[in-house]
């Protein structure tokens, strides 16, 4: 007889899931019985919240949905703040739980990890939350699941599953893998309206999203047909190559690029939410698209939020993009030929500007991307990540992402990276985090370790949580709270078996990369702010 618990691995297996973040606990060891009849890996965080963060990292380099087995309670009450980052930067994630008994549902009895309404704590957010009652429920879930990653928006899908039911006889249910659906494609009147405006545009501009970040080369087709300055939000990093002369980076909120977007005749938003942390990161509504507004969204309540369109296009990115530039091939479209020039002087006009300690980071950045071909960076919330969302530019799409856009969490950049790693062990990957931050996660490098994942921890040490205390200092407020007590790190991530060093300058920090590319075991990189060969840039 097999189990619900046991089919739901092998559904997985059959979906293309091959690694799973979970801490096996009494109400979910029953999830466990099946995985040695798959060639599904399992990693254990050590606390939830890493797990979850792990999947996240793992989805973003991959586009496939990461997985979590978690139980009930307080398993998920720590994996909430994980989902909730995942839900705002729209990453597909599977969180199976157990719950209590179906008949102890709801009836407040004291149980074990019980709480008045799991599903309801942690349906907004996910895109749904389902309790399956019986194991004949199993495939159909599932099937809605992965066709939400497949075709739709992709956003966490929470399916909880009580202990008698993951136990409960399931030979009979069918173990197939559902037809997932393809993508929508745009309706052809919506594409014909969209390129005879495009037509008229002489000073348009394109905002790419990271719906944007599996057509890559459909993106680049497009804004050089159109020959549009064009912006990327941080999760669109690496759709345009370095240097792209269209490419103005993510400098959505400074105020020459505001004023080329105010003064476009046409706006070609694809695949972004054209939310205020990549539009408005110094949060004073100065960004504004008074022009003609263009979207191209999967999904459809987003078309209309923020900024309303005005020609709204419900599809695919990538197939939105392909049937366009078709379309202006057919109307014959020649455009105005001077968006690299606008694009230059844009760029002389602002990157004089940056200020020193930007300039520090970025050279700590171009360090890192010189020395790590292929590099992918996973960033938390610390000031090197801040100025590397204007600076930097990624090669390749996937390959630059943080948790200061979206919900903005603190503690993701080390079990991310730790994902990322499991997902492409063949790339350096290096987690970008500061010392406040690492606190929140620290124990997950003793995960890393244990999995065998190399990652490379650049540990920005400012003592303190730095960028709220200047935040603080610039209005006036008494700095209570933000000169935390700095730990050793390098001890402490010795103890955990890592390699742990502190370079004393960009040629050092280059040999200590090098040597920890090389290595089987993760490798802590202090740099402290203080540090002279960063106060050499600092103070000019």
């Amino acid at each position: 007889m097999s189990t619900c618990g046991e089919i739901l691995v092998e559904l997985l297996e059959a979906y293309g899931i091959d690694t799973v973040f979970g801490i096996p606990g009494v109400h979910t060891v029953e999830l466990y019985r099946g995985l040695p009849n798959t060639d599904i890996r399992h990693i254990t965080p050590r606390h939830e919240q890493g797990a979850g963060f792990m999947a996240d990292g793992h989805a973003r380099v991959t586009g496939k949905p990461g997985v979590c087995f978690i139980i009930t309670g307080p398993g998920m009450t720590n994996i909430a703040t994980a989902l909730g980052q995942a839900y705002a930067d729209s990453i597909p994630m599977l969180v199976i739980s157990s719950v209590n008994h179906s008949h102890e549902l709801g009836l407040a009895g004291g149980r074990l990890h019980e709480l008045p309404n799991q599903r309801q704590l942690i349906s907004g957010l996910t895109a749904f939350s389902h309790t399956l009652m019986r194991p004949d429920e199993l495939p159909d879930v599932l099937a809605r699941a992965f066709s939400i990653f497949a075709s739709a928006r992709p956003r966490p899908v929470h399916i909880e599953i009580p202990l008698d039911v993951i136990t409960a006889p399931a030979d009979h249910i069918r173990r197939t893998v559902a037809a997932l659906p393809s993508r929508p494609a745009p309706a052809p009147a919506a594409i014909e309206q969209a390129a005879a405006l495009l037509q008229q545009a002489r000073n348009p501009v394109v905002l790419l999203g990271g719906g944007c970040s599996d057509a890559a080369s459909d993106a680049r087709a497009l804004v050089e047909m159109l020959d549009a300055p064009t912006l990327l939000t941080i999760n669109a990093k690496g759709v345009l190559m370095p240097g792209h002369p269209l490419s103005l980076g993510s400098n959505q909120s400074l105020e020459p690029v505001r004023a080329m977007v105010r003064d476009a005749d046409v706006v070609l938003a694809i695949g972004t939410e054209l939310g205020e942390t990549d539009y408005d990161v110094v949060f004073d509504g100065g960004f504004s698209i008074p022009s003609p507004l263009i979207r191209i969204d999967i999904d459809a309540e987003q078309l209309n939020r923020n900024y309303p369109a005005d020609i709204a296009i419900l599809s695919d990115a990538g197939l939105a993009m392909a049937a366009l530039r078709l379309q202006l091939e057919r109307n014959g479209f020649s455009a105005a030929d001077k968006g690299a020039q606008r694009v230059q002087a844009l760029r002389a006009q602002f990157e004089q500007d940056w200020s020193q300690p930007f300039r520090a980071q970025q050279r700590v950045l171009e360090t890192i991307q010189q020395t790590l071909p292929g590099v992918i960076i996973a960033g938390d919330s610390t000031q090197p990540v801040y100025s590397g969302n204007h600076l930097y530019e990624a090669e390749s799409p996937r390959s630059w992402f943080n948790s200061s856009t979206g919900y903005g969490t603190l503690g993701y950049g080390l079990p991310a990276a730790i994902g990322a790693k499991l997902a492409l062990p063949e790339r350096p990957v290096v987690a970008l985090i500061g010392d406040g931050g690492i606190q929140f996660t620290l124990p997950e490098l003793a995960s890393a370790v244990e999995a065998g994942a190399p990652v490379i921890v650049l540990l920005w040490n400012n003592s303190g949580y730095g960028e709220i205390k200047r935040y603080m200092e610039n209005r006036n407020i008494p700095t209570i709270g933000v000169d935390i007590y700095t730990p050793d790190f390098l001890t402490i991530a010795r103890g955990f078996g890592c390699h742990a060093v502190a370079p004393q300058s960009f040629d050092e920090l280059r040999e200590q990369l090098q040597i920890a590319a090389a290595a089987k075991r993760p490798t802590i990189i202090e740099v402290r702010e203080d540090a002279d060969f960063i106060t050499a840039f600092t103070h000019g």
